[in-house]
């Protein structure tokens, strides 16, 4: 275990984590990921990750120093300026980390999936990783043009669920097709009811679920090539839900039926 202090921004090393705090993309050319705060920090230990580094403010106590030591290889104590300059949060935090990007593994074609087909909105992103990882799923793709799931405002989005999942980024529908699992594409105007499919058993598990582009939905081609297309119910009369949401209530709906076989 390393200990050390910096105290400009002048250093290379700022500079770096710098750059991976702010650059939604600089993940994928150092191979680590930035995070901050204490909630996605212990989130991370509490599911066996490691810190490559930690970064503490300089009043953090020796209690706490003791504490987060055994779970990095080196730990930097900076100032209050360089804290405040580092963090992309409201307020600046106490603590921050960088994590090595998880070597990717093999599709497990025995469990269901998540494809995010061009998504735009790290807000939504994120709280589909989080419905995905309360409800099961271990595996979410996304095609070409989706916002970078490493990104910090995925990452905080997420509230920890990245830690809990597998990642698979800039992935084609042809491989993805070629999974041969049946494809469930969302549809705010289209398609077989989510709760009548729901009622009847007839959600196929696994499979992999499709949700799209915050304006435009998911691309035609998973229409063409679906196993089921779905749409939910909307007795308020609404034009259609938030992505987010129609993610959270059907994968809430997959979840409820593996739930109720396993109990018959």
């Amino acid at each position: 275990m390393t200990i050390r202090h910096i105290s400009s921004k002048a250093n290379p090393w700022f500079r770096k984590i710098k750059e991976l705090a702010n650059d939604n993309k600089a993940y994928r050319e150092h191979q680590q990921v930035w995070i901050e705060g204490e909630h996605l920090c212990r989130a991370a230990i509490n599911r066996d990750w490691k810190f490559a580094e930690l970064v503490l403010h300089e009043s953090t106590t020796s209690e706490e120093i003791e504490f987060w030591t055994p779970y990095a290889k080196v730990i930097t104590i900076i100032s209050e300026p360089l804290m405040v300059s580092l963090s992309t949060l409201p307020s600046s935090t106490w603590i921050g980390g960088t994590i090595d990007l998880p070597k990717p593994i093999n599709f497990n074609s025995n469990q269901s999936a998540v494809i995010l087909d061009r998504l735009q909105d790290p807000g939504n992103v994120g709280s589909i990783l989080r419905s995905a990882a309360a409800f099961g799923i271990k595996q979410v793709f996304t095609t070409p043009q989706t916002v970078a799931l490493w990104s910090s405002k995925v990452v905080r989005a997420a509230m920890g669920a990245h830690f809990n999942i597998h990642l698979y980024e800039s992935v084609s529908s042809d491989f993805l097709l070629a999974l041969n699992l049946p494809v469930l594409a969302t549809s705010s105007h289209h398609g077989q009811s989510l709760h009548n499919l729901l009622r009847e058993h007839h959600l196929p598990s696994p499979c992999l679920w499709v949700f799209g582009h915050e304006g435009q939905g998911a691309d035609a081609e998973w229409f063409d090539k679906a196993y089921i297309n779905v749409k939910i119910d909307q007795p308020g009369g609404e034009e259609s839900l938030n992505v987010a949401a129609a993610a959270a209530i059907c994968l809430y709906a997959s979840a409820s039926q593996s739930i109720n076989k396993s109990r018959a």
